[in-house]
């Protein structure tokens, strides 16, 4: 079974993610690509419904929290 062109361009995008830094070679990591993956995940997410994010997040301040 072959990967539809935007699952490729997902796996990419991971792989991409996964070449680990110097310092983070240094640091060691047991599975570059599946934090990799994770991160992008979290990342679209945030990009798809930025609002609902901002209001879980404990980094960026929502409209309740002072800036």
């Amino acid at each position: 079974m072959s990967e539809s062109p935007e699952e490729e361009a997902d796996a990419e995008r991971v792989r991409r993610r996964a070449e680990l830094l110097p310092e983070e070679q240094a640091a060691g990591s047991d599975d570059p690509e599946a934090q990799a993956a994770e991160i992008l995940e979290e990342s679209d997410e945030r990009t798809d419904d930025p609002e609902g994010t901002r209001a879980e997040s404990t980094q960026t301040p929502g409209r309740d929290r002072p800036h």
